[in-house]
């Protein structure tokens, strides 16, 4: 793809992620100046839900460039995208820790070691966030060089263990019986198990090269 065409879709992607910030701020006006049911009977649980849906999303879109990639190699300009779907979704995880600061235990220390110490589903969410700093402040061209290609990527694992700590989190976090999270849940497994799969296929493929070639 061109030079043009590549950030033609980064204008996009930028745009699509920030779409969603747009709606909601535009929904927290109207609900202070002229409607107040504009963000729900709980503004304060949709803000949440939203932001950490939108963690989850852009988490899942991120993992899924790689295989894409591999399953479609006319796709490969994809991998320029990852950086900048992986900080938006460091963003939105960093508004929905917010929300819980600020919203829900009123940046009281004491509320939030409580929280923690008594509520698993906060203790996952906390931990999905903390996984998710190193991958951002190791997002710069500098830090891939700094570290070395094979450590960097290592390092990157931890978007996975995010990602399923974050869907741990949204299951423990919803009431017995409520099925909202099984979308996502469905969508990462299958990421999960097509890194192997397209790996051992790539891997058969090599095989068959270096033999054609020994032949």
């Amino acid at each position: 793809m061109s030079k043009r065409g590549i950030v033609a879709l980064k204008i996009l992607a930028h745009a699509a992620c920030l779409a969603p910030i747009a709606w909601l701020l535009w929904h927290l006006y109207l609900s202070v100046t002229s409607d107040p049911t504009a963000l729900g009977p709980d503004p304060t649980h949709t803000v949440t839900f939203f932001t950490g849906r939108g963690t989850l999303r852009l988490l899942v879109i991120t993992l899924a460039v790689t295989p894409v990639r591999r399953l479609i190699p006319k796709l490969a300009w994809l991998g320029r995208f990852r950086r900048v779907l992986g900080l938006y979704a460091f963003f939105y995880g960093s508004l929905h820790l917010l929300t819980y600061v600020w919203l829900y235990a009123g940046w009281s220390w004491a509320a939030m070691v409580d929280d923690i110490s008594q509520r698993r589903f906060i203790t996952a969410g906390l931990a999905a966030w903390l996984m998710m700093v190193p991958l951002a402040l190791t997002s710069t061209t500098w830090s891939i060089r700094k570290l070395g290609g094979k450590n960097w990527n290592r390092l990157h694992w931890l978007t996975y263990t995010a990602a399923i700590s974050g869907v741990v989190h949204y299951w423990w976090g919803v009431k017995t019986g409520v099925k909202t999270p099984l979308t996502i849940t469905v969508v990462l497994g299958i990421l999960l198990l097509a890194r192997p799969i397209l790996r051992w296929r790539q891997d058969r493929t090599a095989l068959r090269v270096q033999r054609s070639e020994a032949a």
